[in-house]
């Protein structure tokens, strides 16, 4: 099996994680990792025992060893730092939200189709067990025609705040930072909306604390959402049809914590239906499918496509315009 060489270009809270479960991917080896910090980098080098520690991420981008290069700094800095590693040939796994708006989206599916690299937006949720169980019962026709789907995602943030969080040069706010999950699950079961309405309560920087969506489609389904950084929510996600309904709870994203309850006809007909975990967070089934994509010399996803992700941020737009939601970047 040909070996993937990975680099880690950021190293929080999420690249430990990501670093964390490379270890479950038969064929995958992180060999590099570049922080803009000498101090974090070189504690991340001692937990993980990455090979390659570069001070700054041009350093990483020209490493011969890496052959993939998992973008895990706050969005607002995707678009940069991805572009820097599709230029120098580095295949890439952006964490979400992919970027500030679609254009700069545009601009870096465009950079990886001129530069014919591999690159791919990280939604891990789209790969996890329960995902694909989800959208089998759906295809099934278990559920019936799908009428309405109601998805929030909340908490309160534990001081001192990740500036990632409120701060709007990196794309802050409860929207882009786990709003998005909302927005990709009622996108991958009713499509693309006709109509959306939203409206937001603004922080202390002027980014989206709380946001309501609502979407409409023509065949008369409605979805709502909801996101905030202003209380702990349930996070869970209702899919509704005329024949059942299925309910993630709790944590409806995560492939640790979710669990599928089927309800068929009579509300008090519930099943639990169970799904394999593996070890670990669950960011292995997308770095394991990356690997699978690279091995096959290809430059796009057939799971996380991209048009997935350009529709997924032309709706993230379209909320933010509804919502008055604004950022420099746009």
């Amino acid at each position: 099996m040909q070996k993937i060489r990975w680099g880690v270009l950021g190293c929080g809270r999420i690249a430990k994680k990501f670093a964390s479960d490379l270890q479950y991917v038969q064929g995958a080896e992180l060999v590099a990792a570049g922080s803009r910090s000498h101090h974090i980098a070189d504690e991340f080098s001692k937990e993980f025992g990455v090979a390659h520690i570069h001070d700054g991420y041009e350093a990483l981008v020209n490493d011969k060893e890496v052959d993939v290069i998992y973008v895990a700094t706050p969005h607002g800095l995707h678009h940069q730092h991805a572009l820097l590693c599709l230029r120098h040939q580095k295949a890439v796994l952006c964490e979400k939200a992919f970027a500030m708006n679609s254009r700069q989206a545009k601009e870096m599916i465009d950079a990886a189709k001129e530069e014919n690299v591999f690159l791919m937006e990280a939604l891990w949720s789209k790969f996890t067990p329960q995902y694909e169980i989800v959208q089998q019962i759906i295809k099934k026709g278990e559920l019936g025609e799908i009428q309405s789907m109601f998805a929030n995602f909340g908490f309160i943030p534990m001081q001192p705040y990740p500036s990632r969080l409120y701060e709007p040069a990196l794309g802050g706010g409860s929207l882009l930072d786990i709003g998005i999950y909302n927005v990709f699950y009622v996108l991958s079961v009713l499509g693309r909306p006709d109509i959306i309405e939203a409206s937001m309560t603004p922080a202390h920087s002027g980014v989206d604390e709380q946001c309501a969506a609502t979407f409409r489609y023509n065949n008369g389904a409605i979805a709502q959402l909801f996101s905030t950084f202003s209380s702990n929510l349930a996070t869970e996600a209702d899919i509704c049809g005329r024949k059942g309904r299925i309910r993630l709870t709790p944590r409806f994203y995560n492939p640790t914590t979710a669990v599928i309850e089927f309800y068929s006809g009579r509300t008090d007909s519930k099943e639990i239906i169970p799904h394999h975990s593996e070890p670990g967070f669950g960011y292995q089934y997308q770095a394991r499918h990356v690997c699978e994509c690279l091995r096959q010399g290809l430059t796009e996803s057939p799971v996380m496509a991209h048009a997935d992700t350009l529709l997924i941020m032309e709706t993230l737009d379209r909320i933010r315009h509804a919502a008055g939601i604004r950022y420099e970047a746009d």
